[in-house]
């Protein structure tokens, strides 16, 4: 099964960016549908974005609409989360997940995780 491992979190102030990675290894990379989801403390985990094998369907929930973008590098197996005009409210720890299939909003749907990257936003 394929392992995943996020990177590129950090401390930001509100308006700015960050760019997340995920990392896969193992298996055949490009045959995953990715997810990002995302859990603030005290809350639950909760679907931010996903994108199919070869990038042609995309979702967002909608509170992330127009300022994140995912995207994806099966050459590099490697999909990414762009997030600009970040606001307070983004604070979160950030997972990357897998499945063979397509995209799913609820996290029971969803086999490997990576172990998160804390992304704080600071306003």
């Amino acid at each position: 099964q394929v392992q995943l491992q996020e990177s590129g979190g950090g401390l930001v102030q509100a308006g700015g960016s960050l760019r997340l990675s995920c990392a896969g290894s193992g298996g055949t990379f490009r045959d995953y549908t990715i997810g990002w989801f995302r859990q603030a403390p005290g809350k639950e985990r909760e679907f931010v974005a996903g994108i199919s094998w070869e990038g042609g369907r995309i979702s967002y929930v909608d509170y992330v609409q127009g300022r994140f973008t995912i995207s994806r590098n099966n050459a590099e197996n490697t999909v990414y989360l762009q997030m600009d005009s970040l606001k307070a409210e983004d604070t979160a720890v950030y997972y990357c997940a897998a499945r063979t299939g397509t995209i799913q909003t609820v996290t029971i749907a969803w086999n490997s995780w990576g172990q998160g990257t804390q992304v704080t936003v600071s306003s």
